[in-house]
């Protein structure tokens, strides 16, 4: 003990370390480390005939809990800030998975398919969104830009032109899914809040402490987190699924009206496949001016607001065809209420002006001219294109502890 004693006094820290050691419980038993934060990379499917190449950015990996924190947000309507249950509002508002993530044309808020946002004193019904919905699947093999437009595009720079308040920063700067959930918050005609409001709502719910925890390594909660999060669950929603699908893996057979739909969309006589049939996705992701007008509104957000090119005036996003008997009205302005509409559209309603876009070859003539009974075969096939497991599939679907809380039909 005088040996101790003489230490301390002629070395203090060399004493403190002694003592530490005599100390029974040392420091590293008192703050063992941390356990290392080791979330589940989440695994895609091996799916036949689809793409490899994710768009995933390299700053928000998919993992198994980070996907499922999304999908709780994506369903919980205090996402809007708002914890009065008669005006709340989720993603899953107008995203409603029996209608391939899209709106639907019998929403019982929605009738038609035109979607507002929440109601406020200068818009009691609520503002109305710019266009009609786009279905809400097969994102993570988009690398084309997101919205009818393509704004929210990888190669955007949008540093310094902060529409409806999303941080012109990295990575919100319209680049992917994460920069839609902090438009969705904002938006006048969405949510028509404040990322501070939606943070302070989430985290005064004392179960998503541990989600938080699981996705992200710590409790805390915040903005960024919680788009990341939505953006994985989005990414997750695949379409798959679809008799179209399983006739190409050779796991159903098309019927003889089917087949002969199959036939005319895939070839020149219906001429669908060009804007729509360049993958198992059922779209190119690629930009159309598909003869719906002539004249054409210079302050409508067309391809051209993004691109100045004179060439894209009246150019809107072939949205995919999977779940198209579930995702009317039809265009990006809703103006087809329902299938047959759309095929009489192409078949002998198109218009010409000097912006359609060269693949349109029928422009002249109208249409390619269907019969009614070709019309009926093309009509077979399109329905073949409805995947029911995933508007099914419990994955997918709105947690049982978030019924009351989604603002699905709230206000």
């Amino acid at each position: 003990m005088e040996r101790i004693i003489f230490i301390l006094k002629i070395f203090p820290l060399a004493g403190l370390l002694v003592l530490a050691s005599c100390n029974p419980q040392s420091v590293n038993e008192e703050n063992p480390e941390p356990e290392p934060f080791s979330p589940t990379p989440y695994e895609f499917p091996d799916i036949p005939y689809f793409p490899k190449n994710f768009n995933i950015p390299d700053d928000n990996p998919m993992t198994v809990e980070g996907v499922e924190l999304g999908r709780y947000l994506f369903y919980d309507g205090r996402i809007s800030g708002n914890t009065d249950k008669d005006m709340l509002m989720s993603c899953s508002t107008c995203h409603i998975q029996a209608h391939g993530f899209e709106v639907g044309i019998n929403h019982p808020k929605f009738k038609g398919g035109k979607t507002f946002g929440l109601p406020t004193p200068e818009y009691p019904e609520g503002k109305p969104t710019p266009n009609f919905m786009m279905p809400l699947v097969n994102t993570v093999y988009n690398h084309n830009g997101y919205l009818w437009n393509g704004f929210v595009n990888e190669s955007n720079d949008a540093l310094g032109n902060p529409h409806y308040g999303v941080p012109a920063r990295e990575p919100y700067n319209y680049k992917n899914i994460e920069s839609l959930v902090w438009m969705a918050i904002t938006a006048p005609h969405e949510m028509n809040s404040t990322v501070d409001r939606a943070v302070a709502a989430i985290a005064a719910v004392p179960m998503y402490r541990e989600k938080f925890k699981a996705a992200f390594g710590t409790e805390e909660v915040t903005f960024e987190r919680i788009s990341k999060a939505i953006a994985q669950f989005v990414r997750s929603i695949i379409s798959y699924n679809s008799k179209f699908h399983k006739y190409l893996r050779h796991e159903a057979q098309l019927t003889e009206q089917e087949q002969r739909g199959y036939d005319l969309f895939f070839s020149e006589d219906a001429d669908c496949f060009h804007c729509h049939g360049g993958s198992v996705l059922m779209t190119t992701n690629e930009f159309f001016n598909n003869a719906k007008d002539s004249v054409f509104d210079p302050d409508e957000h067309d391809r051209h607001w993004v691109t100045g090119d004179p060439m894209d005036i009246g150019a809107y996003r072939a949205p995919s065809l999977l779940n198209i008997e579930l995702t009317a009205p039809y265009m990006h302005d809703g103006r087809f209420k329902n299938l047959d509409e759309v095929i009489d559209f192409y078949s002998g309603g198109l218009v010409y002006s000097d912006y359609v876009h060269p693949l349109m070859k029928n422009v002249r003539q109208k249409g390619v001219q269907l019969s009614d009974e070709d019309k009926m075969a093309l009509k077979s096939f399109l329905f073949t294109l409805t995947d029911y497991e995933l508007i099914n599939d419990p994955a997918y679907s709105c947690p049982p502890e978030l019924k009351e809380w989604s603002g699905q039909v709230n206000y």
